[in-house]
C-alpha cells in the first residue's frame, strides 16, 4: 500500500465533505444568521459533536485500532469476528445508557456547559429541547465509527472518509427545504443531527457485510480484550480530545461574552476543521494501523521512519495552511458566510477568532500524528499526563486572554495550548527513542521556511494592489477567493520544486 496514495484518496473525500460542511454553514448562517437560536443549537450540538470526535477520532478508535490490528495479525478470522461482535455488543449497551442518561440531564447539562443562558428563560430552554434531539446522534456516530475502523484496519480508508458527508447532505437538505415545517425554524437543525448520523451509520454496514466483518454483536460481560480496549478509552479521551474539551470549556466562558459569540467562535472553528480534517485526522487515519502493526512486531526503526514521514507531511502541509488562514481569514468570512443575516460585524468578529485559532493549527494537526505514536505502542499514560498538562494551561490562559481579547481571547488559549500539546508529545517521543529524525531536517526546513516566505509575500501583495471588493456578488467574492487561494498555492509549490523539492521523495510503501 503507498500511504501518500492513500492519504490522498482519504484526505479527497475528506475535502468533499469538508466543501459540504463549508456550503452547510453559508447556508445556515444566511437562514438563520448569529443571534439567540443559532447560539442555542450550537451549544445543543457541541457536546454531541465532542462527544463524537472523542469515540470517533479519538478515545475509541485509539484504543479499538491497536488491539484489532493485533487480532488481525496473530488470531484467526473466526477470533476476529467474535472480537468485533463482543466490542459491538458492549458499546452498543454503553451508548444506549449515555443516550438516555443525556437525554434526561438536558437541563443540567446546559446549565453546565452554557450557564450564561439561564439569564434568557426561552434561550435556555430552547436549547435544552434542542439538545434532547440531537443527543442520539451520539450513539449513531460512535457504532458508525465503529465500522469506520474496522474498514480502516482493513485499509477501505475511503468509505469511512466520505461518510461524513451525509451529514452535511442532511443539514443543507433541512436548511433550505425544512425549515418552514418547525417552529422554531431552528429545530430543523437538531432532527437534521440526528438523520445524518443515523444515515452515516448505515451506509457503512453493506461494505461490511460484503467482507464477511459485520457479525451479530454479542454482549459478553468481563471479556478480557473488550476490557482491555475499554481500559484504554478512558485515559485516551484527554490524551487525544484535549482540544474538544477546551472547547467545551470555553463555550461556559462564551456564553457570558456578547450575543453571538459562541456563533462568531463556531464558524472561526469550522474553518480551522478544514485542514485539520483534510490533513491531520487523514494522517492519522492511514497511520495508526500501520504504527501499530510495526509495534507489534517490535520493528522499532520502521515506527520511527513512518513517524518521521508523517511530521515532515504535516510541516509541509500545515505551514502554509495557517499562514493562508491567517492573511485571508477575512476574504475566506466574507465569502464563506457574508449573506443575509450575517454582517459585516459578524465577518470581523469571527476573523478574531479565526486568526487566533489559525495560530494553533500546526499544533492540532502534530497532535493526530504525534499521539498515535503513544496507542499504537499501547502507552496511554504519556499523552494522558500531556493532556491534563495542557488543559490547565489552556485554561489559565483563557483567564488572561478573555478580558482584552473576549471571544477571541479563548480562542487563543486554544491555539497555544494546541501547541504545547504537540511540543510535549514530540520532546517525550525524542527522550525514550522511540522517534529519531532521519537525515535531511536543516535542508527540508530551510526550503520550506524559503516557500512560505514567498506564498505570503503573494498573498500580501495580491490583497494590497488588486481591487477586490468583498462586498460584491457571490460569484465575484469566490473567483476572487479562488483566484488568491490559486495563486498563494502556486507560489508555494513552484518555490518547493525550484528548490528541489519533488513528490516522489514522500511516497511511502507499506505492507
Amino acid at each position: 500500500m503507498n500511504l501518500l496514495k492513500a492519504l490522498a484518496a482519504v484526505s479527497s473525500m475528506t475535502l468533499v465533505s469538508r466543501v459540504l460542511g463549508f456550503a452547510r454553514d453559508a447556508i445556515i448562517a444566511r437562514v438563520f444568521g448569529a443571534g439567540m437560536a443559532t447560539d442555542a443549537f450550537f451549544i445543543a450540538f457541541k457536546l454531541p459533536n465532542m462527544l463524537r470526535r472523542i469515540f470517533s477520532e479519538g478515545a475509541f478508535s485509539q484504543a479499538f485500532v491497536p488491539v484489532l490490528g493485533e487480532y488481525r495479525h496473530t488470531r484467526s478470522e473466526a477470533e476476529t469476528r467474535d472480537f468485533i461482535a463482543r466490542v459491538a455488543g458492549m458499546l452498543g449497551l454503553v451508548l444506549a445508557l449515555v443516550t438516555v442518561i443525556g437525554m434526561l440531564a438536558a437541563p443540567a447539562i446546559v446549565w453546565v456547559s452554557a450557564p450564561g443562558f439561564y439569564r434568557t428563560p426561552g434561550k435556555f430552554l430552547l436549547t435544552v429541547e434542542l439538545l434532547r434531539i440531537t443527543f442520539p446522534y451520539v450513539a449513531f456516530i460512535s457504532l458508525a465509527s465503529l465500522a469506520g475502523s474496522v474498514l480502516n484496519c482493513w485499509n477501505r480508508f475511503s468509505v469511512p472518509a466520505f461518510t461524513p458527508t451525509f451529514l452535511n447532505l442532511s443539514f443543507i437538505a433541512f436548511a433550505l427545504w425544512l425549515a418552514h415545517a418547525f417552529q422554531p425554524p431552528v429545530m430543523a437543525l437538531a432532527w437534521a443531527v440526528f438523520v445524518g448520523g443515523l444515515i452515516q451509520l448505515l451506509f457503512q454496514l453493506p461494505y461490511l457485510k460484503r467482507m464477511g466483518l459485520l457479525p451479530r454483536p454479542r454482549l459478553v460481560l468481563g471479556d478480557a480484550a473488550v476490557r482491555r480496549v475499554i481500559r484504554q478509552m478512558g485515559p485516551a479521551i484527554f490524551g487525544v480530545s484535549i482540544a474538544q474539551i477546551s472547547l467545551l470549556i470555553n463555550s461556559t466562558f462564551a456564553s457570558f461574552l456578547p450575543q453571538g459569540s459562541v456563533s462568531w467562535m463556531y464558524y472561526a472553528d469550522r474553518l480551522m476543521e478544514f485542514p485539520t480534517g483534510v490533513l491531520g485526522v487523514a494522517l492519522g487515519t492511514i497511520l495508526l494501523p500501520s504504527l501499530a502493526r510495526h509495534a507489534a512486531r517490535d520493528a522499532h526503526a520502521d515506527f520511527s521512519a513512518l513517524l518521521d514521514w508523517g511530521i515532515r507531511l504535516s510541516l509541509l502541509l500545515a505551514v502554509p495552511a495557517t499562514v493562508g488562514l491567517g492573511l485571508l481569514a477575512r476574504p475566506l468570512i466574507a465569502t464563506l458566510f457574508m449573506y443575509g443575516k450575517f454582517g459585516p460585524l459578524d465577518v470581523t468578529m469571527t476573523q478574531r477568532a479565526l486568526v487566533a485559532y489559525a495560530i494553533g493549527l500546526l499544533g492540532l494537526i502534530l497532535v493526530k500524528v504525534l499521539a498515535p505514536g503513544f496507542y499504537a505502542r499501547q502507552d496511554i499514560r504519556t499523552p494522558v499526563r500531556i493532556a491534563l498538562f495542557t488543559l490547565a494551561v489552556t485554561q489559565g490562559l483563557n483567564l488572561v486572554f478573555i478580558f482584552p481579547l473576549q471571544h477571541a481571547g479563548l480562542a487563543l488559549s486554544i491555539g497555544l495550548g494546541s501547541c504545547l500539546n504537540a511540543a510535549l508529545l514530540l520532546a517525550m517521543l525524542r527522550k525514550r527513542g522511540i522517534y529519531r529524525p532521519q537525515p535531511g531536517w536543516p535542508a527540508f526546513m530551510l526550503r520550506l521556511m524559503l516557500a512560505i516566505a514567498v506564498m505570503a509575500l503573494t498573498l500580501a501583495g495580491a490583497q494590497r494592489w488588486l481591487p477586490i471588493d468583498w462586498h460584491a456578488h457571490a460569484s465575484v467574492r469566490i473567483a476572487a477567493l479562488g483566484g488568491l487561494i490559486a495563486g498563494g498555492a502556486a507560489s508555494y509549490f513552484a518555490t518547493l520544486y525550484l528548490l528541489g523539492l519533488r513528490a516522489h521523495q514522500f511516497m511511502r510503501r507499506e505492507v
